[in-house]
């Protein structure tokens, strides 16, 4: 029988074979989910983002008219950049709609980042929209910036376009890297939902402003826009979960403790099968007791779905997840999702390397058991700093075992001298590992530092598949 557990402190050591007693076989095969729902690639979401920005700058095109006068001048750039921070901000609702075709073919991480970014570029079309009108009017009136600004909040439209650029403002400010680690989660939440607010009262603006009343058919299209907008926000936000939670009854059926600081929460409800959720794939979470009802955790499965009953694993990091620790049965659960793209439709190759840090290991385990392959395809590198960081590692050990697979633990304390996920440690324990598609959790400073070295020792980065659960709103 060939090692199928290792454990790695120096390249001087010799692997070692671990002896473990196999668990007892979990109660019942894993359920088979339905085929998959239909996945927007991340290539052709952005094409369609860039086109619709091209097709809103062609609409203001059209209806421009060249003028040699300062204030049209200023007129036409606010005008623009006005139909522009418009179309961003239906952008940057639509990529956190939750709409599943685009989760599960984006990933949640990556529409996380780009909505982060979007709305850096929002907050600075819409203070050059302000500043051109302002500009533009103090020209057209011949009257200084502060005469003008006054003048102009005597409109209506324009008071309410000043109301939702101060929210916009602040939603930014509570964004910023300084503030978000000041400031509840809670807190930073509340501040977001002011953006659907601030948006409502763009919409008015956009409507009574010139910026679109000289074009019916204009105004046609920019209200079914923010109509699809705000009718996929409703469905998928807030009906959906709700009527998931009516028709699968979730509730807590066990909290199994692993390790002083990790706990596993055994979900049951009715039809589970029916949420498609795949091995890789993570939920937002919703405990409904008191510190938990008004926050969605996000945590990936643990286990495949077996008998109605969803599986996560947490570590005790913050107020909230200590206190999953001391939920009771019978606990009643709003789950949303299936959501992410960590999954085995982002395989390309044979052989696999599932490379996993700290409780990142979670959503891997479920990969490890559940990806396709025979003996030698699949490989799992477990990094923490001793011995009692391993989450799971019973049923890694079990599932290697069972599987033929390779199972490595990198030990060692992120300062030491040697490095286990250097490039030349990473061939040396997989040397074939360009060969490989990699899956990688783990957290941020590790999962940046290993695929960094992945590429390095000759992975492409498209073969490099990860999401940080953390940027999950």
């Amino acid at each position: 029988m060939p090692d199928v557990t290792t454990e790695s402190h120096h390249p001087l050591y010799t692997p070692l074979r671990v002896p473990f007693t196999a668990p007892a076989a979990p109660a019942g095969p894993p359920s088979v989910p339905e085929p998959p729902a239909p996945r927007l690639a991340p290539g052709r979401l952005r094409g369609a983002i860039v086109a619709g920005a091209g097709g809103v700058a062609l609409c203001w095109g059209a209806q421009a008219r060249p003028s040699a006068r300062l204030d049209a001048f200023f007129a036409g750039g606010a005008h623009l950049t006005g139909l522009l921070a418009g179309y961003g901000v239906l952008v940057m609702l639509l990529l956190m709609a939750r709409v599943p075709a685009v989760e599960h073919g984006v990933g949640a991480d990556r529409l996380a980042r780009w909505h982060a970014v979007g709305g850096r570029y929002v907050l600075g079309l819409v203070a050059a929209h302000a500043l051109l009108a302002l500009c533009g009017y103090a020209a057209h009136t011949g009257t200084d910036l502060v005469t003008a600004g006054r003048g102009l909040l005597r409109y209506p439209w324009l008071a309410a376009a000043c109301a939702g650029t101060l929210l916009f403002a602040a939603v930014g400010a509570s964004s910023a890297p300084y503030v978000r680690r000041r400031i509840r989660h809670e807190t930073w939440r509340g501040l977001h939902l002011l953006s659907h607010l601030a948006a409502a009262l763009g919409f008015v603006h956009q409507l009574a402003g010139p910026d679109l009343a000289s074009s019916p058919l204009l105004v046609w299209l920019w209200s079914m826009a923010h109509a699809t907008v705000a009718v996929l926000l409703v469905w998928y936000r807030i009906a959906v979960p709700v009527r998931r939670a009516l028709r699968h009854g979730l509730r807590v059926a066990e909290v199994r403790s692993e390790s002083p600081d990790v706990v596993s929460v055994l979900v049951r409800g009715r039809g589970v099968a029916e949420l498609k959720a795949e091995p890789g794939q993570f939920f937002r979470w919703r405990f409904l007791r008191p510190g938990l009802w008004s926050t969605a955790l996000p945590f990936s499965l643990s286990a495949p779905v077996r008998d109605d009953t969803l599986r996560i694993t947490v570590k005790a990091l913050g107020d909230h997840t200590r206190r999953i620790r001391r939920l009771r049965p019978g606990t009643q659960v709003l789950a949303t999702g299936p959501f992410g793209a960590l999954t085995a439709h982002r395989r390309t190759r044979r052989k696999v390397l599932l490379l996993a840090g700290g409780v990142g290991i979670t959503p891997l385990r479920a990969l490890f058991e559940t990806l396709p392959g025979g003996p030698g395809d699949l490989t799992l590198l477990y990094r923490a700093s001793d011995a009692s960081g391993l989450v799971l590692r019973e049923e890694l050990e079990a599932i290697a075992r069972e599987r033929r697979a390779a199972l490595h633990y990198l030990l060692g304390r992120s300062g030491d001298p040697f490095d286990p996920l250097a490039p030349r440690a990473l061939r040396d324990l997989v040397p074939d590992l360009a060969a490989h598609d990699v899956y990688l959790c783990g957290p941020p400073g590790m999962a940046r530092a290993a695929t960094e070295s992945l590429t390095r020792a000759g992975v492409p980065a498209h073969r490099i598949h990860s999401e940080d659960f953390s940027h999950a709103q």
